[in-house]
Order: C-alpha cells, then sequence, then structure tokens
C-alpha cells in the first residue's frame, strides 16, 4: 500500500477507509477536515479545527483525549470521533481566546474542560 502524500491528499476519505481496512483499526487521518474511518467503510469528516493546533504535541493531546474515551466504554471509532471533536473545538476555543499564532499543545488541553462544559459533560 505504498503511496504518495499527494496521493493521500487528493483521497483522504478513502485513503483512511483503505489504512483502516488494511488494520482492521479505526484510523485517524488529521488534517483540514480531519476524517475518522473504521474498517466498515464508515466515516465522518470534522469540520473544526484551525491552522494553529499544527503544532509539536497536539497529536499527543489527541490521543490521550480519545484514549481516555476509551477507557470510559467507547466503541475505537466512537471514542476516535468524540476525540476527535472534543480536540478541534478545544483548538478553536483556545485559538479564540489566545489567537492561533503560538498555540502550543498545553493550551489545547487547558481549553478542554471549557469544551466539555459546553456540552454538559
Amino acid at each position: 500500500m505504498a503511496c504518495s502524500v499527494a496521493e493521500i491528499q487528493s483521497d483522504r476519505v478513502n485513503s483512511a477507509i483503505a489504512i483502516a481496512r488494511k488494520y482492521a483499526a479505526s484510523v485517524v487521518l488529521k488534517g483540514c477536515g480531519t476524517v475518522v474511518a473504521d474498517p466498515s467503510g464508515k466515516y465522518a469528516i470534522c469540520p473544526s479545527g484551525n491552522p494553529g493546533m499544527a503544532t509539536a504535541g497536539s497529536g499527543d493531546v489527541l490521543t490521550g483525549i480519545i484514549v481516555a474515551l476509551l477507557g470510559q466504554g467507547l466503541s475505537c471509532y466512537e471514542a476516535a470521533c468524540c476525540g476527535v471533536l472534543a480536540h478541534a473545538l478545544a483548538g478553536d476555543h483556545a485559538a479564540i481566546t489566545l489567537g492561533e499564532m503560538g498555540l502550543i499543545a498545553g493550551d489545547i488541553s487547558k481549553a478542554l474542560p471549557a469544551v466539555w462544559n459546553s456540552v454538559g459533560l
């Protein structure tokens, strides 16, 4: 399944689904319009997030959110979808309050309580 970045970027949804099927796992393909896919071909595209989130450690924060949701009993696909959305909303909250320039991973994690509280968790 060797392919170039350009090939993946030209069809992000089908690329994510192909990877999910190959590894029999839920997949998160980060980027503008982060794609979450599972081996059955089900997918979701996150409409939130901003360029300031392209910073070192942001993916680690996302992974921690997804793992925490898995630990609370969500399926892999549900945890990935919820985690991606919470991460993106936290990034948007941080960008609104701090600005996109200079955003760091810690700013995203610090914005998570505001996101969880806004949805009543």
